[in-house]
């Protein structure tokens, strides 16, 4: 795992996956129909759990202009700034289970955010960064107690 500093908040434009997994990439074919995988934008994943125990994702990527969400009909989150930890998947598409096992390690820490949510931050095709934000009234060599 490594430290890794979000700046600023990141507004994204999502399509919810109507399942997860079976559901998550009829959600990315949706989203590229809108926002094809060209301009330089970041492509990004969002999952948490629901209340039932159910995993909840979102294909997303980066808004390119104020009221584009609305405008494509699709849904608003908002990536917080802060401190995250993370890990960097390399090839990822050779073997997709390393993305539970990335989130089982990132989630075992005691420092992240209950609020929070497990994000994917796609860097290239074979490279993605998995991180889940850190509790903000934690600094990363804190824990809850």
């Amino acid at each position: 795992m490594e430290p890794y500093k979000l700046d600023h908040d990141i507004k994204l434009l999502c399509i919810p996956a109507a399942s997860f997994p079976d559901g998550v990439a009829a959600a990315y074919q949706k989203l590229h129909s809108l926002v094809p995988p060209t301009g330089g934008r970041h492509f990004f994943g969002i999952s948490w759990m629901d209340s039932k125990g159910t995993i909840v994702y979102k294909a997303c990527v980066e808004e390119a202009y104020p009221g584009e969400t609305e405008k494509l009909g699709a849904e608003t989150f908002v990536v917080k700034k802060g401190d995250y930890i993370s890990i960097v998947l390399h090839d990822f598409m050779a073997d997709t289970s390393v993305f539970g096992r990335a989130f089982r390690e990132l989630t075992a820490d005691p420092r992240i955010d209950p609020q929070g949510a497990g994000v994917e931050m796609y860097l290239s095709e074979k490279e993605v960064r998995c991180m889940v934000r850190l509790a903000p009234q934690l600094t990363p060599n804190q824990t809850n107690k």
